[in-house]
């Protein structure tokens, strides 16, 4: 029998610069659609916030299979993993190059390598995989190729020099030798040639993507005729299947209806081995899963049938049960607190999901399948510190769940530190900035309120942008993006990603205007809000419910105050010039999630329901948090 060759491949990139376009070319091209009239653009962001968002935010694969391309006329079959682009996300990137034996690096034609193109680029190196740089967007009017080409593979140099393994340092140099690409993914086009030249072939077409992908990318290390070895990388669920476990078979032969050894950890990372049935196998078409008899060793497989079956188990020979490594992923960076929602209007926001038990639960089944956050207890039962990469990555997982019909409590963003050596340390990050000249002296100015260590400046070729690089602290980060955007005008690009951990640096001020927080509960009136429109903005509208300790808008100091926006004009049986005055307000800032986490203070939290979110203060009652910021000054003198 002839057996199909495998190339298992990823695609790596920066935030936006066409991975998941470029892929739904090669499927286009490659026939997977069939005769279908329309084809869905960027047909692997499936996920409803992925579309929002237009970023993809969980890793999925793809198989595209040519037809007697391979040695002796087997079929090829290439097992594409769309990652996504954001670091927060970063765990998705480790869990999919466990499936990989190579990379495709696509870098824009006019940005260059960004920050998450550092980040993913330095686990491919680590793991020793060919990197194959593909520069997009090659049609774009401000394309610099020579110059990105000559950027990309001087970021290959610099991360492959500052590798510890050796081997891995040598081999990132071989990589230069590799063929570049140059590529429109929306047009659906690819060429080792660059369109600079004048010989540019007539064919306009992914085949050279293709070529490229069978013979750089090596074929799997694994033996049909061995022990089964399969690993566990991902995990879906189905209503008639159940838990479906996504598997790399490294070695041997999957079947259906097969008995194999099952090798999972406990809690404590102890190491159990269990028999167990494959229910049903499944292979990827394109973008579905059909039924299957058997996986050879090198492809990607589904599997049910296995309710417990975790991320980083092993499947194996009963008679050889031999453990692959399991899967690491770095550690987080940020917490928030999580529980059910505590306001006087928890219960009237839409939601259906509102008890500990089912929160608890909902956070015990993203651990399954979502290899980057941990769920920690805290003093209190209804209330879980959850910690991931960044801000993002909560923040979806927050909306998620909103989406569902949850009602949550949600605490301000805060650090995970780590003790080192008895001394404080915090995760800090690589931020690049770019940013119009004219914007340079304010960039300067935040970066060094949230203790930003500059590494570097310049202009961009071309343009009169400066790119900046800093070295600043992770919390220094947390409510910077509205304010970096207020500060540029709505015109510089941050991106940042993990840069390990360092001591602790000392206070970082907050936001600078304060909170106006309701003193009462009551319906908000147009006549209070018109008489307090010289204190700040306003987050509310007349008629919207409020209560005690509900921040209603933001202040134009630094301090907090209390207002009464429920006021109502008193009736009387005079008449006033003005009394047939038309009330004018501005129109009220409606907060998004983002919003109300980077604008939320260190006393304060978010209340999340379906149909509502608010700003409040964790202590309700005013007399008690006056109380509490009393004792606070009594402790720190």
């Amino acid at each position: 029998m002839l057996h199909p060759e495998f190339r298992n491949v990823a695609i790596v990139a920066h935030v936006d610069h066409g991975k998941t376009t470029l892929v739904n070319a090669m499927l286009e091209q490659s026939g997977v659609f069939g005769d279908h009239g329309e084809i869905a653009d960027r047909v692997m962001d499936s996920g409803d916030l992925e579309r929002e968002k237009g970023i993809t935010i969980l890793a999925k694969n793809t198989a595209i299979t040519r037809k007697g391309v391979g040695k002796d006329g087997a079929d090829l079959v290439i097992n594409v993993i769309d990652t996504p682009g954001h670091a927060d996300f970063g765990g998705e990137v480790e869990r999919a190059l466990t499936m990989a034996d190579g990379v495709v690096l696509l870098v824009d034609a006019s940005e260059g390598p960004l920050p998450q193109t550092r980040f993913v680029l330095t686990k491919a190196l680590e793991a020793k995989m060919p990197v194959i740089i593909l520069v997009n967007k090659t049609d774009r009017p401000d394309a610099r190729i020579d110059e990105v080409v000559e950027e990309s593979q001087d970021l290959l140099l610099e991360l492959g020099a500052g590798l510890e393994d050796p081997e891995a340092a040598e081999a990132a140099e071989q990589l230069l030798d590799l063929p570049v690409l140059y590529a429109s993914g929306r047009a659906g086009r690819a060429s080792t040639v660059n369109p600079g030249n004048a010989n540019l072939p007539d064919k306009e077409d992914l085949q050279a993507l293709f070529d490229v992908i069978y013979e750089v990318i090596p074929a799997p290390a694994a033996a049909i005729d061995a022990p089964l070895q399969a690993h566990v990388t991902n995990l879906d669920s189905s209503s008639f299947l159940g838990r479906i476990a996504l598997v790399r078979v490294h070695a041997g032969v999957l079947r259906k209806g097969d008995t194999v050894a099952w090798i999972h950890y406990d809690e404590e990372g102890n190491q159990h081995t269990k028999n167990v049935r494959i229910a049903e196998l499944m292979v990827t078409k394109g973008f579905n899963r059909v039924p299957a008899q058997e996986v050879v060793a090198g492809d990607i497989a589904a599997i049910s049938g296995i309710d417990e079956i975790m991320i980083g188990d092993t499947l194996a020979d009963v008679n050889h049960p031999v453990a692959l490594p399991r899967i690491t992923v770095d550690e987080p960076a940020i917490s928030m607190t999580i529980g059910v929602n505590t306001s006087p209007m928890a219960g009237r926001g839409g939601g259906d999901k509102l008890t500990a038990r089912v929160v608890k639960a909902r956070l015990d089944q993203e651990l399954i399948g979502n290899v980057s956050i941990r769920v920690l207890n805290t003093e209190r039962p209804d209330a879980w510190e959850v910690q991931g990469r960044g801000e993002m990555a909560l923040s979806i997982l927050v909306e998620t769940m909103r989406r569902e019909g949850f009602e949550l409590t949600v605490g301000k963003p805060q650090v995970v530190t780590q003790l080192i050596d008895g001394k404080l340390h915090e995760p800090f990050e690589h931020m690049v900035i770019d940013v119009p000249s004219e914007y340079q002296g304010n960039i300067t100015q935040l970066m060094a309120a949230r203790k930003g260590q500059m590494i570097s400046m310049g202009s961009t070729p071309g343009s009169n942008w400066i790119r900046m690089e800093y070295r600043v602290p992770a919390r220094g980060l947390i409510s910077f993006r509205t304010t970096f955007m207020t500060e540029t005008h709505g015109t510089g690009i941050a991106n940042s990603y993990g840069d390990g951990m360092g001591p602790w640096v000392g206070e970082i001020k907050g936001r600078a205007s304060g909170s106006l927080v309701s003193d009462r509960a009551g319906k908000v009136t147009a006549y209070a809000l018109q008489n307090l429109s010289d204190r700040g903005s306003f987050f509310v509208e007349p008629g919207a419910e409020t209560y005690e300790g509900m921040v209603v808008g933001q202040n134009n100091r630094d301090e907090d105050m209390d207002v009464n926006v429920t006021r109502e004009k008193k009736l009387t049986n005079m008449r006033a010039a003005s009394a047939d005055t038309t009330v004018t307000l501005n129109k009220a800032h409606s907060l998004t999630l983002d919003e109300a986490m980077e604008f939320c203070g260190n006393d304060e939290c978010i209340e999340v329901a379906p149909s509502a979110l608010r700003v409040r203060k964790v202590i309700l009652a005013a007399n008690e948090r006056s109380r509490a910021r009393s004792r606070e000054k009594a402790r720190n003198s």
